[in-house]
C-alpha cells in the first residue's frame, strides 16, 4: 500500500511535509524528496534534522516546512546526506549557512562534497527515458561545503538521532547510505531503490508508486547495488521513504522489495551501457578509473547537429564576406 498522509497544502508549486511515521516528514522538491526526522516538542532548537537537501533553488520551501513543522526558531543540529549527487545536495550549503549547521555524510562520499573528485560520468544510453537521455548534461561536481563537511560516526550511529542507525549501501554512490528505525521498521532509503522509474519523465510526472532499483544512468556499481537492496530488504522495513517517487509501507513494499531482489539482473541492471558489466572504480580520493564510454545516439544527434548549425553559419558568414567584397 501507499502510506497514507496528510492532507496536501501548497508551497508555491509545492506540497508541505507529509507525516509518513512518528516525527517522520518527507517533502517533495521537484523531482526529488527530502525529509526531517525529529521532535517538535520543545525544546525542538537542535531537536531535528533534514536529510537530503533537494535540488538548487528550493531553500525557501525546505525552510518554510521545517518552520511550519519545527518552529520559526528551532534549527537541525545537521544536514544528513544519503549521497552526494545534485538533486540530494542542490540547497546543503546554503541551508547549512543560514542554520548553521553541519553537514554529515559517510567517508567514502567526501571527495565529491570538498571539491576533491567528480562523480564517475551518467550513463545516458540506459533507462531508455527523457530523464536518462538527458543525463549526461546533469552535474556531476564536485561540489565543495569546506569545513561544514563532517564525517559520520564509523559505529553507525547518527549524532542527535538516538533511535535510529545508517546504513551503508553503495552501488548507486559509493559512500551512499540509507537510514533505518529498529523501533518501528522505519527506512529512508535515500537512491538505493526508489518507487518511480526516474529515467521516464511522464512516470516522473504521475509519481505511480512501483518499486525500482537505483537510477540506472547515475549507479556505477551494480553489483554493490544489488547487494544494498538486500541488505535492505533484510531489515523488513515496514514503511520506506526513498529519494524519489512516494513512501510504501506494509505488504506492497516488502512484496516489491522481493520482487525487486529475485529479478533484479534483468529489471534493474542495464543489459547494454558503460556499466552494465564493469564498475566505476573509487576509493577514498574519489573516482579512480572508469569503464570506456558507449555510443548515444541521441547526444550523437545533438552533437552532430550542432557541428552542422556551426558549419553552416560559418559558410553563411564565409558567403556574405564574400560577396561584400
Amino acid at each position: 500500500m501507499i502510506v497514507q498522509t496528510e492532507s496536501p497544502a501548497m508551497i508555491g508549486q509545492e506540497k508541505w511535509p507529509h507525516r509518513v511515521s512518528d516525527n517522520v516528514w518527507y517533502l517533495q522538491t521537484g523531482i526529488v524528496n527530502v525529509c526531517f526526522v525529529g521532535s517538535s516538542e520543545p525544546p525542538a532548537d537542535r531537536g531535528w534534522c533534514l536529510i537530503d537537501a533537494g535540488l538548487k533553488y528550493y531553500s525557501r520551501t525546505i525552510i518554510d516546512a521545517a518552520e511550519r513543522l519545527f518552529g520559526a526558531r528551532n534549527r537541525p543540529f545537521a544536514i544528513i546526506l544519503t549521497h552526494g549527487h545534485f538533486d540530494h545536495v542542490g540547497c546543503a550549503a546554503e541551508l547549512a549557512d543560514y542554520w548553521d549547521a553541519p553537514i554529515l555524510a559517510h567517508p567514502l562520499e567526501l571527495p565529491y562534497l570538498i571539491g576533491k573528485s567528480p562523480y564517475p560520468p551518467p550513463d545516458p544510453t540506459v533507462g531508455g527515458g527523457l530523464m536518462s537521455s538527458l543525463s549526461w548534461l546533469y552535474p556531476r561536481g564536485p561540489v565543495d561545503f569546506g569545513d561544514r563537511v563532517q564525517r559520520l560516526p564509523g559505529d553507525g550511529s547518527v549524532p542527535g538521532l538516538p533511535e535510529w542507525r545508517w546504513v551503508h549501501t553503495p552501488g548507486h554512490t559509493a559512500g551512499h547510505i540509507s537510514l533505518f528505525r529498529d523501533r518501528d521498521q522505519t527506512l529512508i532509503a535515500g537512491d538505493a531503490f526508489i518507487t518511480v522509474k526516474q529515467e521516464s519523465l511522464l512516470a516522473v510526472l504521475a509519481q505511480s508508486p512501483e518499486i525500482h532499483g537505483p537510477p540506472t544512468y547515475f549507479t556505477p556499481d551494480w553489483t554493490l547495488a544489488r547487494k544494498s537492496v538486500e541488505k535492505l530488504a533484510d531489515l523488513d522495513p515496514s514503511i520506506a521513504i526513498t529519494g524519489h517517487g512516494v513512501p510504501l509501507a506494509g505488504e506492497t513494499l516488502r512484496s516489491g522489495l522481493d520482487t525487486l531482489i529475485h529479478n533484479f539482473n534483468s529489471c534493474a541492471v542495464p543489459h547494454y551501457g558503460r556499466y552494465s558489466t564493469n564498475p566505476a572504480i573509487t576509493d577514498f580520493r574519489g573516482l579512480v578509473s572508469i569503464p570506456p564510454d558507449v555510443t548515444h545516439p541521441v547526444r550523437n544527434f545533438l552533437t552532430g547537429a550542432l557541428v552542422g548549425l556551426l558549419i553552416a553559419t560559418s559558410a553563411g558568414l564565409w558567403a556574405r564576406q564574400a560577396r561584400d567584397t
